[in-house]
């Protein structure tokens, strides 16, 4: 079994130039790493109704969903992101059933809507956090104050100001939706990190 990383949900944004897509932020549970992931309208709409406790009148198809599991007699043990391919992430649900274990191919929108439904666990394995998770820049800022205190004059910008800097422009880029800069960013924070 591949290593995975709990996550729980940060939160979800839109931006006004929206075409209809929200990004939800995953947080790992034991450590500082965010993975935004492109989600649609409908599916940021049932997160957030369930995150609030909001409950609309007629079921929506996640609690749709999570009644059928529920009146089958399965339960919803996990959700877990385990793949990026060509930008697109991939989602299983873990379901068991009379004892055994079911695993169903997902959007990572629809696991996670239904994850919240049913009290589920969220992970992401280590491999798609290591591709396209991202170390918000507080952390960095941080580090970055720190080295501002060094005497004034010429001084190169260090690797922690360039990792800021690169990420406020990622998080301008995903709150823009400028998914295609925000990749080639991601890929200059990836190089700059394995640059040691």
């Amino acid at each position: 079994m591949e290593s995975k990383v709990r996550c729980e949900i940060l939160g979800l944004s839109s931006s006004p130039s929206t075409g209809g897509a929200y990004a939800i932020l995953l947080k790992e549970a034991d450590g500082n790493r965010r993975l935004p992931i492109i989600i649609g309208a409908f599916e940021a709409q049932a997160i957030a109704l369930e995150i609030e406790g909001i409950k609309p009148p007629r079921p929506l198809t996640h609690d749709l969903l999570k009644r059928l599991t529920d009146n089958l007699g399965a339960r919803v043990a996990e959700v877990i992101v385990d793949e990026l391919r060509e930008n697109t992430f991939f989602a299983k649900i873990i379901l068991e059933v009379s004892g055994l274990t079911q695993e169903i191919d997902a959007r990572p929108s629809d696991a996670i809507a239904l994850a919240v439904r049913a009290d589920a666990p969220i992970f992401v394995a280590e491999a798609v956090m290591e591709a396209a998770a991202f170390i918000p820049s507080e952390e960095a800022e941080d580090e970055f104050k720190e080295s501002k205190h060094a005497p004034k004059g010429k001084q190169p910008m260090t690797k922690e100001a360039k990792l800021a800097a690169l990420q406020d422009k990622l998080r301008e880029a995903i709150e823009s939706e400028e998914y295609e800069r925000a990749a080639k960013i991601r890929d200059d924070i990836k190089r700059l990190t394995s640059d040691n």
